[in-house]
């Protein structure tokens, strides 16, 4: 869509209101695309006055009490989306249908502000070092994974796969001396 300069606006405004045509008329007068820049241009300077015309500046930020407020308004009055956005300031009925459809899909939850960019990095937490384990817990602990190394080369000989190279090789004092203690 192309930006239309304040004295442009205020030209097709002015022929609108000294009876030169109607929307469509001054829409391909003028070479607008859509009439409805028209139409809104007019009721934009009838409401607001002509200085509404000129754009804005800085982009206006909106609380989710006010979105609300106007999305009610919007629901009960039955007005269109420009004639609400006029009646509270806004700069088109754009910004009204957007804050209308996100009411519609997530509720009030929709109308409050989102946050913006990329999120910021979190700090790793700091790993609290671990206690030393005892002689006997550090005993239990490789114990555990003997017997879980056996049974996985026990459901392999089972199955009738091969033992990987690294298993076959190993051979580890607990488990020959429990080996040859069980025989």
């Amino acid at each position: 869509m192309a930006k239309y300069d304040y004295e442009f606006k205020r030209i097709v405004v002015e022929a609108y209101q000294n009876g030169e045509g109607g929307y469509r008329t001054l829409a391909r007068r003028f070479g607008i695309p859509a009439m409805s820049l028209v139409k809104k241009w007019v009721k934009t300077a009838e409401r607001l006055g002509f200085s509404a015309l000129n754009r804005r500046k800085a982009k206006q930020t909106y609380s989710s009490q006010f979105k609300q407020d106007v999305i009610h308004y919007y629901l009960t009055s039955g007005d269109s989306y420009l004639d609400v956005a006029l009646n509270y300031g806004l700069p088109s009925g754009d910004l009204l249908q957007h804050w209308h459809q996100a009411f519609l899909r997530e509720g009030m939850e929709g109308l409050s502000p989102k946050p913006r960019g990329r999120p910021s990095m979190t700090k790793k937490k700091k790993k609290t070092p671990k206690k030393p384990l005892t002689r006997e817990q550090e005993l239990e602990r490789e114990n555990e994974l003997l017997r879980a190394e056996l049974a996985f080369i026990k459901k392999l000989r089972a199955l009738g796969m091969t033992i990987p190279d690294r298993l076959k090789n190993e051979t580890h004092e607990s488990s020959t001396n429990s080996e040859k203690n069980s025989d």
